[in-house]
């Protein structure tokens, strides 16, 4: 894996990462679909897992990217800062201007009516999944494979149980089986297309580094806080949800530290 560029390894880490969306949408063509306590408890993994990410893997090693760069103690923490404050602002412009249907909360972005429905979910899903494509290209392209692998293996580790939600959510949609499983795993390939232009921006330019780690670690961070939690509290499992969140930030934290 030395002899490929930064830019193969974030092109292929986040598809690697995407395809796990399909593996853990699989269980549904074994018509075997864990319970909602069950499923919430997996996004709250999900949760504590991009968490983790986005500081350990993400915005602690921006700020060590920025520091080197200015004398003033201040400017790094600015930059990081205002970087994260972007990449926050960036997904929230999306989830604004592009017309997408979330499973409980209906419609939402511009008017879509010649839109159907199912490409209303892919839109959603899309920008759900991008910022995580972007974070897995970016750690590649700015620390190789020690930098990408860690953020990768918990992208994917995540990726399962979101595969596994968003199949569920089509089947009561009325969706056949196979066809979810087949929405589900292709939402996951929009992470390569984040990957490889995560990757490619930051081999680019030096300077761009700190910026593009606080970014991607903002874009996750809109993500968490806007669709991921909010859709474990609906049912009644904050409990189990904040179980999982917990075990998914300790367990990335691990990864990070052991991997890293």
């Amino acid at each position: 894996m030395d002899a490929l560029s930064p830019i193969a390894l974030g092109f292929l880490g986040s598809l690697a990462a995407g395809l796990m969306t399909a593996f853990g949408a699989a269980p549904i063509l074994l018509g075997r679909v864990p319970s909602r306590a069950t499923r919430d408890l997996s996004l709250g993994f999900a949760a504590g897992v991009m968490l983790a990410a986005s500081f350990f893997s993400l915005i602690i090693p921006a700020l060590d990217a920025a520091e080197p760069m200015f004398e003033n103690g201040a400017a790094p923490a600015a930059i990081v800062s205002i970087a994260i404050l972007l990449g926050m602002g960036a997904v929230a412009l999306m989830n604004e201007k592009l017309p997408h249907e979330h499973f409980k909360t209906g419609r939402e972005g511009p008017e879509a009516a010649s839109l159907r429905r199912v490409w209303l979910f892919i839109i959603a899903i899309t920008i759900h999944n991008f910022p995580e494509g972007l974070a897995v290209g970016v750690g590649f392209g700015s620390g190789g494979v020690e930098g990408g692998l860690p953020i990768a293996i918990g992208i994917g580790l995540q990726n399962a149980p979101e595969g596994l939600a968003v199949a569920v959510a089509l089947l009561g949609e009325g969706y056949s089986k196979l066809r979810a499983w087949g929405i589900a795993a292709l939402t996951g390939l929009v992470e390569p297309v984040g990957g490889l232009l995560g990757a490619g921006i930051i081999t680019l330019s030096e300077p761009i580094l700190p910026w593009g780690l606080a970014f991607a670690a903002g874009a996750m961070l809109y993500v968490i806080s806007h669709e991921i939690i909010p859709e474990t509290h609906r049912s009644g499992h904050q409990n189990k949800a904040t179980l999982g969140l917990a075990i998914g930030l300790v367990l990335m934290l691990f990864l990070d530290v052991w991997l890293g």
